[in-house]
């Protein structure tokens, strides 16, 4: 029987549910207004995609960054939620994600779309389509986990190449003027990686998702679930003539529809002459080849308005209200915590012409934050008359970990004459209490359980940070970087001196 065809708007459409993800997954406007990152309770659960935690907009995880740390904190805990959340996506979705829902995917293709000769698969690219399975070996389970018995964390793929991490994170946050400091805080290792970012673009232009075929850890982990993944592409095999054209079509290192290399972007559906391929839900047909009918057949009557608007309403309800709710109702409660912290309760200062603030000169607001390991709270006010040095870290960023030594000597040659707190910021789910046990730290520690003390400190939560203030509550030093013990003993006696003004005095 003759076959007709029509054209089909499904490519805009995956265009258009690939920019919303991208939308979804970094709504807080406010990040990029502000130049620094969302702290609020979403940020605990992991996007599908590939998505930095540290992109301004960012309002969750990024299931390869969080599974890398979990990874890394296995010796203490087994990565259940992690895991649980990955296995939950891969169950549902697959390589779905990929083709749809991965705002690296999006940009790839948006790359590929430049005018220029493209680079056709071959075997070649099929062979080296299996090098991100050895990325996910070595770098996001080996190194972590071996890193983990030095109670070092260390995210080796996040750390060593992720291009979305350098892309939304680093040059997210150092395009805003407010971070125009952290600038001296880059080196090779970011020089590195921005060429590495650069490089896999440019050859997106000519390699169509060049990054998603031979290098995405994520995506090799999906693709695990090639088989028992609900939704995605599907096959009628008493349909299918065994043609070769969806193989042929695919532009991806595919041997058939559905195998570990399909992102099942649905695109063979409408070059299969039988109509054998659709896409599913299980058993619930999403989308088939409707231009692939009987010759003299009439289409298919159109669905009513209001249930081919209802899908897409749902999801810009669903659009819209993260996006009011992360950018006005948790932000102007930590705006207004940190604004009675500091405006309300300063700490004294013998000149009380300064103002209060995080600015070197200011005096620094007072605050509260509970001692790890043991009862009571460290209070700032308490400590006037002597120096305060504040070291912000987190179990998870390696330099924080590296630098508690120092702090430690330090605050054991000066334990009489300054205070010293290392404030752990809680900006995601972790047990700060439990990495201590393995040190003999003599440093108190303290607990930012909302990550407001820090924010409160020139608004950045960007670690490791620390902060000196001088005996009369003025804050002489509050800069974002690795610490060194000559940097640091050099700011405490500098503290202990007093401030200029002061001294000449």
């Amino acid at each position: 029987m003759d076959k007709i065809k029509t054209k089909s708007r499904a490519p805009l459409k995956r265009k258009l549910v690939q920019l919303y993800a991208a939308l979804l997954y970094n709504c807080y406007a406010r990040g990029f207004i502000k130049g620094d990152i969302y702290t609020g309770k979403a940020k605990i659960a992991c996007v599908p995609g590939l998505n930095c935690y540290s992109c301004p907009g960012a309002i969750g995880a990024c299931p390869l960054g969080a599974l890398q740390n979990a990874i890394a904190s296995s010796d203490k805990r087994m990565p259940s939620y992690v895991l649980g959340i990955i296995l939950l996506y891969g169950l549902l979705l697959g390589r779905t994600i990929c083709g749809w829902l991965c705002p690296m995917g999006l940009l790839q293709e948006l790359c590929h779309l430049l005018p220029t000769p493209k680079l056709k698969k071959s075997n070649v690219t099929r062979a080296l389509s299996y090098f991100k399975y050895a990325l996910l070996f070595v770098l996001v389970i080996i190194i972590p986990r071996m890193y983990s018995y030095q109670s070092l964390p260390l995210p080796a793929f996040c750390k060593y190449i992720c291009p979305a991490g350098t892309l939304e994170g680093a040059l997210g946050l150092l395009a805003h003027p407010a971070n125009a400091d952290k600038f001296s805080m880059l080196g090779l290792l970011f020089t590195r990686k921005y060429i590495i970012l650069v490089t896999i673009l440019a050859s997106c232009v000519f390699i169509y998702r060049a990054f998603c075929r031979f290098l995405c850890p994520l995506g090799a982990i999906y693709s695990l679930f090639s088989r028992v993944a609900v939704i995605g592409v599907k096959v009628d095999a008493p349909s299918c003539t065994k043609c070769g054209r969806c193989v042929s079509h695919c532009k991806m290192d595919v041997k058939r529809v559905g195998d570990h290399e399909c992102i099942h972007c649905a695109s063979c559906i409408d070059v299969c002459p039988t109509g054998a391929i659709s896409f599913k839900a299980g058993s619930i047909t999403l989308r088939a080849n409707e231009g692939v009918r009987p010759a003299g057949e009439n289409p298919p009557a159109k669905k009513p308005s209001f249930r081919r608007w209802a899908i897409p309403a749902a999801m810009l309800a669903v659009l819209a209200g993260l996006f009011v709710y992360t950018n006005f109702f948790e932000s102007v409660k930590a705006d207004n915590s940190t604004v009675k912290n500091e405006s309300i309760v300063p700490v004294y200062s013998a000149d009380d012409t300064l103002p209060t603030g995080s600015e070197v000169g200011m005096r620094a607001a007072d605050f509260s934050a509970p001692l790890i390991g043991k009862n009571g709270t460290f209070t700032l006010s308490d400590c006037l008359g002597k120096p305060v040095v504040i070291n912000f870290w987190a179990t998870w960023c390696t330099p924080c970990c590296l630098e508690l030594p120092y702090f430690d000597r330090v605050y054991a040659e000066n334990m009489c004459e300054i205070y010293m707190v290392a404030v752990h910021s809680n900006l995601v789910t972790d047990d700060p209490e439990a990495y201590l046990k393995d040190y003999s730290y003599s440093l108190p520690f303290a607990m930012d359980e909302t990550g407001g003390i820090i924010a409160s400190f020139n608004g950045s939560t960007i670690l490791p940070r620390t902060v000196v203030i001088d005996k009369n509550g003025v804050i002489t030093y509050n800069a974002v970087g690795s610490m060194t013990y000559d940097k640091l003993s050099g700011l405490v006696e500098e503290a202990r001196g007093g401030r200029q003004s002061d001294t000449a005095d």
